[in-house]
């Protein structure tokens, strides 16, 4: 069980500080033509470690395991580094026209190819994946939505502002791409 906590900790420990680079390095700048994030950026910044205190801090205080088997916890972990690696992939994937907060940078195309063929969001999901993982490392179900629900609400309402943006930016091309694609899970939503 040591091993577990240990892989934990550094887990978190590796979330934390790709997502505070991210943050600090990853923001649009003054010279961006269009920021349109509403704060969003903020409501995630406040989503985010409600989520992972709410739900480490439920799984100190009640006892609703998932599961009885040790698996769990490697599962979650394992979510957790898919998450961290995947998003990191993407990230790079859209390389100067990423950025944290909602903007539209000069000379910005819709990506359609890698993940972006199946799903608009794929950076969100990925995210989702890591606080998924928490849940389940935490094997509480009561972790489980505290570590998800907060989590996609932030990401719902991030979603129809960058749509909107992107709709505004794009036009009909958007909105073909929108209907040929799913929000954060291929083929289903």
């Amino acid at each position: 069980m040591k091993i577990l906590q240990i892989l934990f900790t550094i887990s978190m420990f590796a979330w934390f500080l790709t997502e505070f680079l991210y943050k600090n390095i990853l923001k649009s700048g003054e010279n961006d033509r269009k920021n349109t994030d509403k704060s969003t950026l903020n409501i995630l910044w406040i989503a985010i470690p409600f989520s992972i205190i709410s739900s480490v801090t439920a799984s100190y205080i009640t006892k609703f395991p998932i599961c009885y088997e040790e698996w769990i916890y490697y599962l979650g972990a394992g979510c957790i580094w898919t998450g961290i690696v995947l998003r990191y992939m993407i990230i790079r994937s859209l390389g100067k026209y990423f950025t944290v907060d909602v903007t539209i940078r000069d000379g910005h195309k819709i990506k359609k190819e890698g993940f972006y063929k199946y799903i608009r969001h794929p950076s969100y999901t990925f995210s989702l994946l890591t606080s998924l993982g928490l849940g389940l490392y935490l094997n509480n179900w009561l972790s489980l939505v505290l570590a998800l629900v907060p989590t996609f609400i932030a990401f719902s309402y991030r979603i129809k502002v960058e749509e909107k943006a992107l709709v505004e930016e794009f036009g009909e091309e958007y909105l073909e791409y929108r209907r040929k694609t799913k929000k954060l899970l291929p083929f289903v939503y």
